[in-house]
């Protein structure tokens, strides 16, 4: 895999296409995001959590971190991070849990409600993509199904190790 846009693409050998396939690659990702941010909140008008406030959600539906931790995961300044969690904490999604391993220390934790409503975006989601891949042509469709093992591939070159947390 390149890790420059610049190295010769294999099918053409010029560079050009793909500095090309990157560019329609990053429009087209960044219109698909905008897309379906804007048409949950318009099919769901409850749907009001910031992206940043649903990442670190999906993030501690796994576990409960350290604001450092998170902001590590995230790569997101540790500030960044305590100003998102205090309006997780204010909503009541997540709570504050003593650290076994550390008493001077926090960890954040999913509750209830959190968990609820991360379910209830994440099935939002899933319905608003199913019924948009339910309007394309069967050929459109499988080529999205045959490109997904190839997209998280990428997606994880882009996020690449995980810094340790502070």
């Amino acid at each position: 895999m390149p890790s420059s846009p610049h190295v010769p693409d294999s099918a053409t050998g010029t560079p050009e296409t793909s500095v090309e396939h990157a560019r329609r690659l990053t429009d087209v990702v960044t219109r698909l995001r905008r897309a379906l941010r804007s048409s949950i909140r318009t099919d769901y008008p409850w749907e009001s959590l910031p992206m940043a406030q649903v990442e670190l959600l999906q993030t501690l539906a796994a576990a409960p971190l350290r604001v450092g931790e998170l902001a590590a995961r995230q790569r997101l300044a540790p500030n960044t991070v305590s100003g998102l969690v205090g309006k997780l904490l204010d909503a009541g999604f997540v709570d504050r849990q003593a650290d076994p391993g550390d008493r001077r220390t926090a960890r954040i934790a999913l509750t209830p409600a959190g968990q609820r409503q991360l379910d209830d975006w994440q099935h939002a989601h899933e319905r608003r993509i199913a019924d948009a891949l339910g309007t394309l042509d069967p050929a459109d469709r499988d080529a999205v199904f045959q490109a997904l093992p190839a997209l998280d591939q990428l997606a994880r070159a882009l996020a690449g190790p995980t810094p340790p947390a502070e």
